[in-house]
């Protein structure tokens, strides 16, 4: 199986809470990187790719190597595979330490690095996995799956909102439990949700 998934923000106690841009009902990000690690495995197995999208963590720990291994080790918890797409919270020197620390799943490597997106083929469409949204012009063919903004929605059909808490989560039939990567099949139904909903606005 394939997923996607953005924003996780381990560790990052500025998030915590209520408010318009990132709900995270959450009292401590102990309490928040349990709930997102124990979601994750309910759903991902080792057989499994994740494509994060970035901003794995926002970790302040000093020194930074240290805060390093914090992340490794909550990563090493995640089941699956982890493509990982550079965000702005994300340092080179958290993915270079990563790669020095890369093991095996399943036959591959645990960690693929990439610093600015990554295009997949996938159900005879382009996927164009970013961590900030992309205007892609008229190109119908290639839907930009991204994160960054959080609990906003660009006005967009070819742009999917694929964070943890992205408002475009609400187009699935089914509620996911907080921090659960959404398979591609998945993705494919929030886009059509979304041509729907932004054609009623038009409507309005």
């Amino acid at each position: 199986m394939m997923y996607v998934v953005s924003d996780t923000h381990f560790f990052d106690e500025h998030l915590l809470g209520i408010d318009n841009f990132a709900p995270r009902p959450f009292d401590s990000v102990d309490e928040m990187n349990k709930a997102i690690i124990n979601n994750w495995n309910s759903r991902v197995t080792n057989d499994d790719i994740v494509y994060h999208l970035g901003d794995i963590a926002v970790n302040y720990t000093k020194p930074p190597r240290v805060g390093d291994q914090q992340v490794l080790s909550v990563l090493r918890e995640l089941n699956g595979r982890l493509v990982l797409i550079k965000g702005n919270h994300d340092r080179r020197d958290l993915f270079k330490f990563l790669a020095s620390h890369n093991y095996q799943v399943a036959g591959h490597p645990k960690f693929e690095f990439h610093d600015v997106g990554k295009l997949i083929k996938y159900n005879h469409q382009q996927l164009y996995m970013t961590h900030y949204p992309m205007m892609m012009g008229i190109a119908p063919q290639i839907v930009n799956l991204h994160g960054h903004i959080h609990h906003y929605m660009v006005p967009s059909a070819n742009n999917i909102n694929v964070g943890i808490d992205a408002p475009e989560l609400d187009l699935l039939d089914q509620h996911l439990p907080f921090g659960t990567p959404i398979l591609l099949r998945e993705v494919d139904y929030i886009a059509q949700k979304k041509v729907e909903l932004l054609k009623n606005k038009q409507n309005k």
